[in-house]
């Protein structure tokens, strides 16, 4: 998506009708999405694994949203949304208790998956297999929130969670503040080691075409827009 919208005036192509649009893979920022909707796409975002057959949860609009603002809608698109009817069971569980995180939009845990289009395991490996349905639930290594709605919406893979004076930090929540940045055209996170807080994020940003913004800005614009870790 972000290569379509940067694409150049002469490259691009009015559309003379709303284009249905897919995606999957890593979380779309709300800020891409929102600017897909203004170029004439509807997008749909839909989420899974090879182990579940592949896409098992879709982000199904609630026509209810349209009357919100355009940046409510965004966010709202931007979650990986709820289980297909062909998977039996979805949650977000805390990995240690195997309990529901609450459905707080906050409180963090690992998405899991049960029912007959999840895989039976891995291929001669028992015990990736085994820890792999760790309490009866398949454990898909992805790190998300719940919402009183049932909606889930994915914060990070577990093993890329970023650690910093013992906070846990989003690398997708802070890449989603930096695509909201005017000159930001393409943007991903990752933990540096800090001899003081053990990790601090690390953004790797470019550029849109003629467009500027220094080190010092993005920080301060990123501030703005996220907790103080």
């Amino acid at each position: 998506m972000s290569t379509m919208l940067a694409a150049t005036a002469a490259e691009k192509k009015p559309l003379s009708n709303t284009v249905e649009f897919i995606t999957a893979g890593a979380p779309p920022p709300a800020a891409v999405l929102g600017q897909m909707k203004a170029a004439g796409f509807a997008v749909t975002h839909v989420y899974g694994l090879t182990e579940v057959y592949g896409p098992a949860v879709v982000n199904e609009w609630n026509g209810k949203w349209d009357a919100l603002p355009d940046d409510e809608q965004a966010a709202l698109k931007a979650r990986q949304g709820v289980r297909y009817l062909a998977l039996e069971d979805l949650d977000v569980l805390d990995p240690e208790t195997m309990q529901p995180v609450p459905a707080d939009g906050a409180t963090l845990g690992e998405v899991m998956f049960r029912g007959n289009v999840v895989m039976k395991g891995y291929l001669k490996n028992k015990k990736s297999t085994d820890a792999a349905f760790a309490g009866g639930w398949f454990h898909s290594g992805d790190l998300g929130v719940k919402y009183d709605d049932g909606y889930i919406q994915l914060k990070d893979r577990s093993k890329d969670i970023i650690i910093s004076g013992g906070e846990n930090i989003s690398s997708i929540e802070v890449e989603d503040a930096l695509f909201k940045h005017p000159a930001v055209a393409q943007a991903a996170v990752v933990a540096k080691p800090d001899d003081k807080w053990g990790e601090t994020p690390c953004a790797f940003v470019e550029l849109k075409p003629g467009a500027s913004a220094t080190e010092a800005e993005l920080i301060e614009w990123c501030r703005g827009l996220l907790a103080r870790f």
